[in-house]
This record gives structure tokens, sequence and C-alpha cells, in this order.
């Protein structure tokens, strides 16, 4: 039985490097030769990301309706009150770029995406105007919410419905999205500084312009003209109201526009997103700013910083909205910055973030990026990650804007995606050798065998259940567990060996016991 769980646990390993180190990786360097990477168009990662990513989005977002859940979180629990509603107005924005390539003649994925998605996309418009969505915002503005500052909520709720109303033409919830156009307008208009709080003394500059592209991108869907309201909008980013770099700071005072600090990496990206549809010759100013003193070439990689070159802090640190920074990249200033640099028309600097970032999600067989899920919020907000992926790489250049292709592959990709091959292929060998081991040498000594092998038997049924039960993830930890047994014993080596290693009088070891003095080894 013991032999039998070894190779059983040899062929498993096998298999899991094959799924989890040797696809990965080839998926990825295969997905590097996607030429829409390096110049305008929709790379196939990205359709294939939409088809695996739309069914577990429509069915997420109903469940996380039906819950309630949302009502009893803290309003300290920003990831969990903020990253659900902002990872559905990802995937809605991606959708919108997704459909407009189908339009222009891109029918790669065989059906149309509005089509394909509409369940998805009618659920996640759902969840951003739930009302129980919205108690961690209540709690901050009281039940005037809808009309009073407030400027990250009120922002997604009319980025929501406008993407489902260009996409659907389902005329819902249409009266709701004018009242926030309108009123959101106005009172932004009539800020002396153009800015208004998201939270209560709290003011970034970045959701402000989020909020002034959205409320642009629905007069498309309501027929109204709101061009010369944008055009006055741009007073609250520039002059005294820009930082050091003039750039617009990360946050600031709200009544007088004064910023309380830099611009970060994280804002930056953002807002190079929106800013070209909005003030496009501001916006290439702001773009050209934030690659001159915040991209960076070093430890094997290239992307963009969370504190700018001249800033002698911040290379490791971690929060909520730059996520890690790691020798200075941050996290989320790269992954936007993939967008951003899209947007800008530059897929020099497009490309070798989104190399790097396809090396590093990890793509399983089934669809899943593994390190996006693993950086989401499990329970609240799993599919964030990718559905933010899917939207940066459906990004294209604003018209207008000139495009500057290519862009080189950062060592960091080779050395990440060439180990895990080589690990994938060493862990098959390996799995091989024991087997072949196994059927020339007696049967491993073990401490309490019954024992052990009933908890294997255990664990691999529970491994079962908790795949199909409960999460994939689940199983696959109660499946290592699993593969750590049986744990053998380790003897002196033996003296009575003869020329082939075998135990002298060629008789030992067919009881299952090893002759006194035999050395054996752990599989």
């Amino acid at each position: 039985m013991i032999r039998k769980i070894i190779c059983i646990n040899s062929v498993v390993l096998a298999v899991l490097a094959a799924l989890f180190f040797i696809y990965p990786a080839g998926r990825a360097f295969l997905s590097l030769q996607d030429s829409a990477l390096q110049r305008p168009g929709i790379p196939k990662a990205a359709w294939r990301l939409q088809r695996n990513l739309t069914p577990r989005y429509a069915a997420w977002a109903r469940e996380r309706v039906a819950s309630g859940k949302p009502e009893d979180l803290s309003t300290n629990n920003i990831s969990g009150t903020e990253w659900p509603l902002f990872g559905s107005v990802f995937y809605l924005w991606a959708m919108e770029n997704l459909q407009d390539a189908w339009d222009a003649g891109d029918h790669t994925p065989g059906m149309e995406p509005k089509v394909f998605s509409k369940d998805a996309i009618m659920a996640a418009s759902e969840l951003v105007i739930d009302p129980r969505h919205a108690a961690w915002v209540k709690k901050h503005w009281g039940d005037d919410y809808l009309h009073r500052e407030n400027v990250f909520y009120r922002m997604l709720v009319i980025a929501a419905l406008t993407s489902r109303e260009k996409l659907l033409h389902d005329g819902a919830h249409l009266e709701l999205l004018r009242d926030q156009v309108e009123t959101f307008a106005e009172e932004l208009d009539a800020s002396p500084s153009g800015l208004l709080d998201d939270y209560p003394g709290e003011c970034y500059p970045g959701d402000v312009m989020a909020a002034i592209y959205c409320i642009r991108r629905a007069d498309a869907v309501l027929g109204t003209d709101h061009s010369k309201f944008v055009a006055r909008s741009v007073r609250a980013f520039i002059g005294g109201k820009a930082s050091r770099h003039q750039l617009p700071p990360y946050s600031a005072d709200a009544k007088t526009g004064r910023p309380h600090n830099d611009a970060r990496g994280c804002g930056n990206s953002y807002m190079c997103l929106t800013a070209p549809e909005l003030w496009p010759a501001q916006a290439k100013q702001w773009y050209q700013a934030y690659d001159k003193f915040f991209w960076q070439e070093r430890i094997t990689a290239a992307g963009y910083r969370e504190h700018a070159k001249d800033v002698p802090r911040g290379d490791w640190m971690m929060d909520v909205d730059a996520g890690p920074v790691v020798g200075g990249y941050g996290v989320a200033a790269c992954a936007f910055g993939i967008g951003a640099a899209r947007k800008n028309g530059r897929f020099d600097r497009a490309y070798p973030l989104a190399a790097e970032m396809l090396a590093t999600v990890w793509e399983l067989p089934n669809g899943v990026l593994a390190v996006p899920r693993l950086l989401s919020n499990v329970s609240d907000a799993p599919l964030l990650g990718e559905a933010g992926i899917l939207w940066q790489l459906t990004v294209q250049p604003e018209k207008g804007f000139a495009v500057k292709t290519g862009g080189s592959t950062p060592a960091y990709v080779y050395i990440i995606l060439i180990a895990a091959l080589l690990f994938g292929v060493w862990r098959i060998f390996e799995s091989v050798l024991t087997i072949k081991m196994l059927q020339r040498e007696p049967e491993p000594l073990v401490r309490a065998r019954g024992f052990q092998a009933t908890l294997w038997i255990c664990l691999m049924l529970g491994t079962l259940a908790l795949f199909f039960a409960v999460a994939w993830w689940a199983g696959l930890i109660t499946l290592l567990i699993a593969l750590c047994l049986p744990i053998t014993r380790r003897t002196r080596p033996a003296d009575d060996l003869d020329e082939w290693g075998k135990p002298a009088g060629g008789q030992a070891g067919q009881t299952g016991e090893a002759p006194k003095g035999q050395g054996q080894t752990s599989s």
C-alpha cells in the first residue's frame, strides 16, 4: 500500500508540475508573440480572458447581490467595500472596448461580446447600484449620499449605467443615470476648487477626474452635452493645484485645491487613462511628465515607480491603493500603466509592462489568473484583478494621438518563465525516477503505516470534496498536505550490500521489512 501511495503521489506531482509550471510558462511565451501587444488591436489573451471570466463574473455578481453581505462591512474595510464595485466597472469598460473592436471588424471570439456577456453586464451593473452595496457610503454621507459629494461611489454609478446602456440599449435605470450626471456636474462646477471629497475630509483628484470622464461619456447615451463643463474642469488639476512635477497630486484639500502630497504612480496611471478623452493637449503633457519622473529600468525589470525617482523613500511598501511596491515599482502603477501607455499611443512602454504582467499572472489551464486572484480580496472581490487586467489589455489609443510601436522584453520575463519551465521538467523527471526506483527496491520503512495510509486516503477524499463543493484552492491545499505522506524512516547505510547495491543473500525485503543495518531513503 505504501508503495502504491508513493507512486500515486509521484504521478500527481508530475501532473501538478505540468499544470502549474509548464502550462502557465508555455502559455505566457505564446501570448508574448501577439503583435497586438506592440501596436493597436485586441490581444488574443484578452479575448481568452473575456471568455473565461464572463460566466464566473455573472455568477459571482448575482450571488454577491443576493447575499446582502455588504451591509455588514465596516467603513474601514476598503477592499471589501470599494473593490467589488470598482472591479465591476473595470469589467464593463472592458466589454465596451471589446464591443468596439467587434464593431470595427475583429470577430476573433466568434460571438458578439455584448451578446455573450449580456448576463454578466446586467449582473455587474446591478451590483454597482445595489443599495446594500452603498451601505458604507451611507455611513459616511447619510441618506443624501447620492446628492452630496461622495465622488468615488457616484462616479461608479454613472460609469456602470452608461456602459450598460451603451452595450444593451435596454433603457434600465436611465432616470437614475440622468439624475446623477446632472446633479454631479452642477456640484462639481459650483465647487470653488473644482474638487469634491470622496469621503469626508478625503479628496483624491484622480477620482474627481474619473467622475468628469464618466459624465462626459454619459452624454453619448443621454443625448446631453457637458463639453463646456469639461473644458472648465481642468482648472482643478493645473497651476497651483498641481504637484511639483506638474502632475495632479495623489490627494488634496477639496476646499482650496491645495495638494496634500506629491503625485503617485497609482494615481498617475489612472489619470493618464482618463485625461486623453477630456483634455488631449494637457493629457500629453501629463504623460510626458509621468514618463520622465516615474519610469525606471532596474533589477532586470521595467515599469513605473509608485514615488518619483527623486523621492528617497518608498521603494518597499504596501497600501490598499498602490498594492505591493517592490524596488520602487508599484504593482498598481505598472498594471494601470499598461492601459495608460496604450491610451497615449506609447506601445514601447505598454509592451514591456504587458510582457511582465503576462509572465506574472500565471494563467492556469482553466483560464484563472492565479496571481491576480491571490492579490484580490478572496472573500469580497476575488475577480477584481482579472477584470482590471482585461480592461488594461483592451484599451486602444485615443484618436489623434501619435502611436509609437515596439518595445523590448525585460530580462525579468525570461528569468521567470525559464525558471518555471526548468522546475516543471525537473519535477516530472524526479517523479519518473521515483517510480522506477520503487520497482526495484524493497518496500520503504514507514512508521504507523496503517495510520498514514488511512490519513492519506481521507485527505485525498477531502481534496475531491473541497475542489467540487467549496473552491479549487481549498482542494489544492488539502492535496499538497496529502502529497507529504507517507513519512518514511531513515536508517544507517548498510555494510552488507552486494556489488549491485542489493542486500546480500538476495532474500531480504520480500516480506516488506529491511534486514538489520540496511539503509532506506525517503522518496
